[in-house]
């Protein structure tokens, strides 16, 4: 219940001691600064911001933006949106739910960020700030202003500059529960969303330089992390509890339509890796997110399924190349053949624990990529071709249709990328459903029972052995399940790739960083957190040869401020915030009518 107190300021007064912001600026001067900044920051993109074409986007015309000057604009509608609402502009409260000050500060700060990256880079890369346009230095000045109002807006706290920021940068916990709408009205919101999502999603996937997804990056990260304070990220979750088939629905659909958005069929290519990708970090999420057991050597399990397809699916350098498997039996095959050994290597290893379990599973997938390298002929058996791999394995033909070659249907061209996606879609799809149901089993619950306490959960009845061994098995055969698309993707097999760590995907870091990430056991959490690690290093050039760097500093930064991962299970994010809810500071509304403080924490 909201507890109401006589000491919140209305706009135009001097706020009451404790109440101040960062900044000693009245009330109603910062909310005007805020609004100014915002409409301005969108203005400013209309002007040239450098004299020449040799940076990319082309930001030399006047009237029309461009390049980065989109995400500007971008940045400073959505501040402008956020400003009205704190005047409690008829129509727009429900942007900011929370009623708190965090949005605002975050969406400005967005803005700030990706103008001032832009006017860098034009400086950087050009050769000094002599290659900067004034429209260049108005677009700067015009993005710290809403930073500078929303640092003066009054945030209720006793505790300093620390205390300060953290209330800026943190939502309500007492949100009002939402007005009750009509189904179809709740359904179509969630098509909305789904919508402006995919537009995001693509936009970011079709970037055509590094410069340009940097910004985008600034954009959607502020922008996702407003929401979230704002506490419409919480509503729409309701939401989607309340209409969990028609979003997984609505999810897919998107999916489906994605190779539909893309004249380039290499950026099909980035979405069928990291559906493939995808999968495989959901099917280690069984093991991981569920039953609480760290695997450091899951890729061999894909490898397992690419090999096993590639020695069965017609390649003329492969061992039995009189043998060509339909893709359903070849599939199959794969899944059977990583199921065996997901058994084999889990029978003896499973009744170990922690770290030593860990160490294990990590020798385990190192052996399967020194044996693969040494099955040569001469080494070892003739099997694999050593370190040259199996080349030369021929495209899936799926009732009728060559996936390797180009089919038009509704007017759309799909190149060979956008139908071996469409059929990573299907697999998706499978391998959700699987998910879902063994999550809601019996056999789920004792995985959760396990990870959350094995000694007791074995004197309650569970067979904790032969649990394990299950989600050992499944995700074994679900990692092989993808391994054998993976194989008809990239034409050939080769050991290099199945390692625990290295600078491309799939390694078996890669991937646990990818379920860490994302949020362990949630459906969206790895195929998210695939999305993101493989799409970061394939737009920024530069962090290839670093991306274990780039993904320790991520995974650090994620347990410092999100331990339950970006899409959190419920029940983990309690577990992690647990203390946090007992002791939570006020926090003053943005509405300009006295007396309404709500609760804010961490």
């Amino acid at each position: 219940m909201t507890e109401t107190k006589n000491t919140t300021p209305s706009a135009g007064n001097a706020p009451a001691p404790g109440t101040r912001g960062l900044l000693p600026l009245p009330v109603a001067a910062a909310r005007a600064l805020l609004l100014a900044g915002g409409i301005a920051t969108a203005a400013s993109t209309f002007l040239a911001w450098t004299w020449t074409s040799a940076f990319p986007g082309d930001l030399t015309v006047t009237g029309y933006p461009g390049g980065l000057q989109w995400l500007t604009f971008t940045a400073g509608i959505i501040t402008t949106l956020f400003a009205l609402a704190s005047y409690g502009i008829r129509g727009l409260g429900w942007l900011i739910p929370a009623r708190n000050n965090a949005p605002l500060f975050l969406s400005a700060l967005g803005g700030f960020g990706v103008t001032w990256y832009t006017v860098l880079a034009i400086s950087v890369d050009l050769g000094g700030l002599a290659n900067l346009e004034p429209g260049g230095f108005i677009a700067a000045i015009a993005s710290l202003l809403p930073v500078l109002g929303a640092l003066s807006l009054p945030e209720k706290t006793t505790g300093g500059t620390k205390e300060h920021f953290k209330a800026y940068i943190t939502k309500a916990e007492q949100i009002p529960a939402p007005q009750d709408l009509a189904p179809w009205i709740e359904r179509a919101v969630i098509t909305v969303v789904t919508i402006i999502g995919l537009g995001v999603f693509t936009y970011g996937i079709d970037t055509e330089y590094g410069e340009l997804f940097i910004g985008y990056l600034f954009v959607v990260v502020f922008s996702i992390w407003a929401l979230h304070t704002a506490g419409l990220l919480d509503r729409f979750s309701r939401l989607v509890a309340h209409h969990r088939s028609f979003t997984l629905a609505m999810g897919f659909a998107a999916a489906i339509a994605f190779p539909f958005t893309q004249t380039d069929d290499h950026y099909a290519n980035i979405g069928v890796n990291i559906l493939i990708f995808g999968t495989v970090a959901l099917g280690l999420n069984i093991v991981v997110g569920l039953a609480g057991l760290l695997d450091l050597g899951y890729v061999a399990f894909l490898g397992v399924g690419a090999y096993t397809a590639a020695l069965v699916s017609g390649s003329e350098f492969s061992t039995f190349s009189g043998v060509h498997f339909p893709f359903w039996a070849a599939a199959l095959t794969g899944a059977a053949a990583s199921l065996v050994f997901g058994i084999l290597i889990g029978a003896p290893t499973l009744r170990l624990r922690g770290d030593y379990l860990a160490i294990v599973t990590l020798g385990f997938g190192e052996i399967f990529r020194i044996a693969v390298n040494n099955m040569d002929g001469d080494s070892g058996p003739d099997i694999t071709n050593g370190p040259n791999g199996i080349p030369a394995i021929p495209d899936l033909k799926l009732l009728g249709f060559d996936l390797g070659q180009p089919h038009d249907i509704a007017g759309f061209t799909l190149g060979r990328f956008a139908n071996y996606y469409l059929l990573m879609v299907l697999i998706m799809a499978i391998v959700v459903l699987v998910y879902t149901r063994a999550a809601d089993s019996r056999i789920g619950r004792s995985w959760i029972a396990i990870r959350e306490d094995e000694t007791a959960a074995t004197a309650m009845g569970i067979n904790g052995f032969r649990v394990k061994l299950i989600a050992f098995a499944l995700g074994a055969a679900l990692a092989g399940l993808a391994g054998t698309v993976s194989a008809h993707v990239t034409y050939s097999v080769v050991p290099t790739p199945y390692q625990f760590a290295g600078s491309t995907p799939p390694n078996s870091a890669f991937l646990l960083a990818a379920v860490v990430l994302g949020g362990m056991g949630t459906v969206a959490g790895p195929i998210l957190g695939a999305a993101l690690l493989y799409l970061l290093p394939e737009k920024l050039v530069f962090l290839q040869d670093k991306s274990l760097l780039a993904f320790g500093i991520a995974l650090i930064l994620l347990m410092r401020f999100r331990p339950e991962g970006i899409i959190a299970n419920r029940r983990r994010q309690l577990e992690f915030h647990e203390t946090g809810q007992l002791d939570v500071p006020d926090q003053t509304t943005l509405t300009d009518t006295p007396g309404t403080v709500t609760k804010a924490g961490a």
